[in-house]
């Protein structure tokens, strides 16, 4: 998951603001006794931390055991160079020495006997990822950190939602896959049949949020900065911008990523995947969190399929391979094939979320009722 690197920290921006950074994070160390601590501080101009005289390097194998066999001892002749050479990014080799391993340990060539020849798996240990540094237990902590801050914004939201009966829409995709084009024309078809707001999410630029705006419909732009994908409490504040009516349809344009929106929660009814059929058929075997994550694919540009060799049938077989519950629908924002279903879709979705705030009100309305029964009676 990319925030384990805080590669967003500084960089959000909301229509200018800016949402909260932080220039801290912390340092794992293991010592030559095999023992770990860890310690946080902040760069300045230049990293001016000071390494041990030598430290020892755990690293995980392709097989995704830590620290196999061996370990790796360093040594810095110039603390200060090597604190400068970090400071500026600049790669530079460290000599190994090996301590004593049992007959059956790993040499340095790393020669095993398995597939690692031919492919890497990075994300075969418990957290799914890689990062430098980082243990796949402090991954996995970390990880679960931010997803429960992030999920407990996300509640707010999904309850503010449902108290408006404003049906929420979070639109994912990879870059290119015409999600844009597509929202301009769902919103130019149902802005006389429905109130809506859209939240627009890309790492720079205020461009998507132009051409809605172009439209007459009210739309605020999220900047992203390093980040790459939405959150909970981005959406939060946006909406606290928005005039987001009551028993309307809110559409969120999510960061054009297939990876990382997909662990964020923002409150949203359903997360809905735009898939061009210029991507090919392969990307929900590819990105299976995303397509399994998702509750529609609305399948794009199909107005191109005579031009292309896309297996529709195919696509459809690997997304339900990924997700057996999966919606599909093909569509083509250019054309309009397929539109009238997706906009009923929509339709359905505001009707369902507008019942359940009724359903809401008449229970809250009845209790207020008993209460004031309780009261008189006294």
């Amino acid at each position: 998951m990319c925030t384990v690197c805080g590669c967003a920290a500084g960089e959000t921006k909301i229509e200018g603001a800016v949402a909260g950074s932080t220039a801290a994070h912390e340092h794992a160390h293991r010592h030559a006794d095999g023992s770990w601590h860890t310690h946080a501080h902040t760069h300045t101009d230049a990293h001016t931390d000071a390494h041990t005289d030598a430290h020892t390097d755990a690293h995980t194998h392709a097989d995704g055991d830590e620290a196999a066999g061996h370990e790796h001892a360093h040594a810095h002749d110039d603390e200060a160079a090597h604190a400068a050479a970090h400071a500026a990014g600049i790669a530079h080799p460290h000599e190994h020495s090996h301590g004593a391993r049992d007959e059956n340990a790993h040499d340095h060539a790393h020669e095993h006997g398995h597939e690692s020849h031919s492919s890497l798996d990075f994300g075969s240990g418990p957290a799914g990822a890689h990062a430098p540094g980082l243990t796949q237990a402090k991954m996995v902590q970390v990880e679960q950190d931010i997803l429960a801050k992030n999920n407990a914004f996300a509640d707010t939201n999904r309850r503010r939602f449902a108290a408006q009966g404003v049906f929420a829409i979070n639109l994912v995709s990879s870059p290119g896959s015409g999600k844009t084009t597509l929202l301009v024309r769902t919103i130019e078809t149902l802005k006389t049949r429905l109130a809506l707001a859209v939240v627009e999410g890309d790492q720079q630029t205020s461009l998507d949020a132009q051409r809605i705006r172009a439209t007459g419909v009210a739309a605020i732009q999220i900047n992203t900065g390093k980040g790459c994908h939405l959150d909970a409490q981005m959406v939060g504040r946006a909406c606290d911008r928005l005039p987001l009516a009551d028993d309307s349809l809110l559409l969120i344009e999510n960061v054009g990523n297939l990876v990382c929106p997909a662990d964020f929660d923002l409150g949203e009814a359903h997360k809905v995947v735009v898939l061009s059929v210029t991507e090919g058929e392969d990307k929900p075997l590819k990105y299976p969190a995303m397509f399994r994550a998702a509750r529609l694919m609305l399948v794009n540009k199909i107005d191109l399929l005579p031009y292309l060799n896309f297996d529709f049938e195919a696509c459809l077989a690997n997304a339900r391979r990924v997700n057996p519950h999966i919606e599909v629908l093909p569509v083509s924002a250019v054309s309009g094939e397929g539109l009238e279903a997706w906009f009923s879709w929509l339709e359905r979705g505001v009707g369902a979320a507008q019942a359940a705030r009724g359903g809401l009100v008449q229970r809250l309305q009845q209790r207020i009722a008993e209460l004031e029964a309780q009261l008189a009676a006294r």
